[in-house]
């Protein structure tokens, strides 16, 4: 078999959904029919294959992405793929998971609740597909739940994630009587009667579904048409168009992004997982199918392509780190082009140097298999990396290229932790420093203050998990403080400053000057920086120094020592000495110019707003609304699920949210839910700058309080 047949046979999807629709059981089932594994894993049992690490069949969710292969013939065309599944996470706090895992994906499954439709982090996990690209696949589970409503989804789909989506099936029978499905396609029904649904019956349409089923089939083959001219003419014609030509180009349309297929079935109750599986074949992209990955050449900056051929020069890109109990420090690895040999030193472009691939896996969730070799296409996990982290590309040394890394969310919440005695101390210096590797939404950091050690997160269930994984996994006996909101600084006044670095150290003399501007940016827009500064005046060493030194400047805001978001600096001017000025010297006085600068700059403290979407039933709506106006918080919207169960949505101060799942349980009889992530950062209110820089905090802090 040629290259190009075996990368053609090649899916590698993604398993994406919110929380609780039935993901992880959708994954389980894909892998029994496939013949993967034997029996039925079960979320509820914690017997699933995916979600194998203890405390996710504790808490029967998912928190770690896994990754698994399988194999699967399309049931219609024949044709055979291998699938490489990547099982997300559905809570938010774990959302960098997802968003690592998309950025190496090809295709993407989403999965739906009949009942709720599109939720909160469905959006999330959207837009994230979306920025890398990535075409999907829509399932909607929970057909057989009461209040289930394939036509509501389908709607929310096209209105709330501004989708095209294109139905491929109807229902048989509706909620605890639904029994099947009728494929558009082929104009036939199939039911799954027996215990496993392994044996899908195809049968005629039932009577009653027949015109449904037509009028559904019109409106299916009209949008698939519209997306190729022969077939327009065709259908215009009132021709017949044929099964393999709609295929086809629904094939093209979706890894275009143009269209989305949507299926539907209860995974949980074994109905509808084998279509699903012949879609993954059918429409999902092979790695020959996706455009030639982009980069940089970092030599010269210029743009470097690289196709899915193993015969190009290897691009490979680290998506994932993690520490493995027995096989150590494992970096997860997509194979982009070339070859990747066992025992082979690579190149890391990002770092400037080689590490060796002492031994190559085949992940199977928690299971391994040793391979030699892998090519374009592949995902797989390396052994041997003392270095190589999460966003960097690994490449050939004589054909460097870098590929754009992945930018993660910031962390919104933060403790204090200390190990319980001196012994432990070392234990849990050492096991925070593997937690930051893994974890790009995980810091650790001393307070040069207090001397404390803070780690931060991106939520509460975050925070909690990563701190039971030091008990458990590294044996750590540690105290830890109350949550606590990570606060920004900003400015809001623009100043020029100048910083000056003269010293005399061991002998040799330092000489660097730098005039800079530090002005307000947009709210969310973050930090830019321009240079004004003229190449005959400063080097391009002397002007990467400045810069280093307003960006280290940037960590450590005036007022309380937060950092310091959504400001533009400009480089001015800058004067060197012709002997005793080293390009580090501009490091310094960038550093000291924006000490100056943030000062008289009107520094205030920026407090993180949360974006909260809370469940409850309709009985404690009215309570929970209440308490949000209590915590300072706007209600944007409130809507109603097919089950009745209210969703409150609103923007809250994080500062308020502390502790909101006791409150919300204690209040909803343990009956409400509810998901948050960071919206904004936005000015904190007069309360907080005197909490923490008493009263009359602007005539100390500005220079001119007026």
């Amino acid at each position: 078999m040629t290259t190009d047949n075996k990368l053609a046979q090649i899916r590698n999807i993604g398993m994406i959904a919110h929380i609780d629709a039935g993901k992880t059981t959708t994954t389980e089932r894909i892998l029994f029919y496939s013949g993967r594994t034997h029996q039925l894993g079960n979320v509820d049992e914690g017997t699933t294959v995916t979600d194998w690490w203890d405390q996710e069949r504790e808490r029967g969710i998912t928190i770690k992405a896994a990754a698994i292969t399988t194999s699967w013939r399309d049931t219609i065309t024949g044709q055979e793929a291998q699938v490489n599944i990547i099982d997300t996470p559905g809570h938010i706090d774990f959302t960098a998971e997802v968003q690592r895992s998309l950025r190496v994906l090809d295709g993407g499954v989403v999965i739906f609740d009949a009942v709720n439709g599109v939720e909160p982090q469905s959006e999330t996990v959207w837009r994230q597909a979306n920025s890398y690209g990535v075409p999907r696949i829509c399932f909607i589970n929970k057909m057989d739940r009461w209040g289930a409503d394939h036509n509501r989804t389908v709607e929310m789909i096209r209105e709330r994630l501004q989708a095209n989506p294109l139905l491929l099936q109807l229902p048989i029978g509706s909620e605890t009587s639904f029994t099947g499905v009728i494929d558009l396609l082929t104009m036939q029904a199939l039911l799954f009667t027996d215990e496993l649904g392994a044996h899908p019956t195809v049968a005629p349409i039932p009577a009653d579904l027949v015109d449904a089923a037509r009028k559904a089939r019109d409106r299916m083959v009209e949008q698939i048409a519209e997306r190729d001219e022969a077939l327009t003419l065709q259908y215009l014609a009132g021709e017949e168009i044929a099964e393999a030509d709609l295929m086809r180009v629904l094939r093209r349309a979706v890894i275009a992004n143009q269209l989305i297929p949507v299926l539907m079935g209860t995974a949980l109750h074994n109905k509808g997982v084998q279509p699903l599986l012949d879609a993954i074949v059918r429409y999902l992209p092979s790695p020959l199918d996706v455009p030639a990955v982009r980069g940089i050449d970092p030599d010269t900056g210029d743009p470097v392509k690289r196709a899915a051929r193993t015969e190009e020069p290897l691009c490979a890109f680290v998506f994932k780190v993690i520490m493995d109990p027995y096989a150590g420090r494992l970096a997860y690895v997509r194979v982009y082009s070339g070859l990747l040999r066992a025992g082979k030193a690579i190149y890391n472009a990002n770092r400037e140097k080689r590490e060796r691939a002492q031994r190559l896996l085949q992940m199977q969730a928690d299971k391994r298999t040793e391979i030699q070799e892998c090519h374009a296409g592949d995902i797989v996990a390396i052994v041997g990396f003392k270095e190589s982290t999460t966003g960097e590309t690994l490449c050939d040394e004589q054909n460097k290229v870098i590929l754009e890394t992945i930018a993660f969310p910031t962390p919104v919440i933060k403790m204090a932790i200390e190990a319980r005695s001196a012994a432990e101390q070392e234990k849990l210096t050492d096991a925070l420093t593997r937690l930051d590797e893994e974890d790009p939404t995980f810091q650790c950091e001393v307070d040069s203050q207090t001397g404390q050690t803070v780690i931060s997160g991106m939520g509460e269930l975050h925070l909690e998990i990563l701190i039971e994984r030091l008990r458990r996994e590294y044996g750590v006996d540690c105290r830890v403080g109350a949550p606590q909101v990570a606060y920004r600084e900003t400015v809001t006044k623009a100043v020029e400053a100048e910083g000056e670095y003269v010293r005399e150290i061991s002998g040799h003399h330092h000489f660097a000057k730098l005039r800079l501007q530090l002005a307000p940016n947009d709210t969310n827009a973050g930090f830019s920086l321009t240079n004004r500064i003229a190449d005959d005046v400063l080097s391009k060493a002397e002007i990467a120094a400045a810069e280093r030194g307003v960006a280290n400047a940037l960590q450590s805001g005036y007022l309380m020592g937060f950092p310091v978001v959504d400001v533009k600096v400009t480089l001015l001017a800058g004067e060197r000495h012709p002997v005793h000025t080293l390009a580090d010297d501009f490091e310094v006085a960038a550093t000291l110019a924006m000490r100056e600068a943030m000062r008289r700059a009107r520094p205030i403290l920026l407090e993180p707003v949360m974006r909260v979407e809370t469940y409850v039933p309709e009985e404690y709506l009215g309570s929970v609304v209440n308490d949000f106006g209590a915590r300072h918080g706007v209600v944007q919207q409130m809507a109603v699920s097919g089950d009745g169960t209210r969703t409150i949505t609103a923007m809250t101060p994080l500062t308020q949210m502390i502790g909101y799942a006791t409150t919300l349980r204690s209040m909803t009889s343990g009956r409400g839910t509810f998901t948050m992530e960071l919206d904004h950062y936005e000015e904190a209110g007069e309360e907080i700058h005197v909490r923490f820089l008493g009263e009359g905090w602007q005539g100390r802090f500005y220079a001119d309080p007026g």
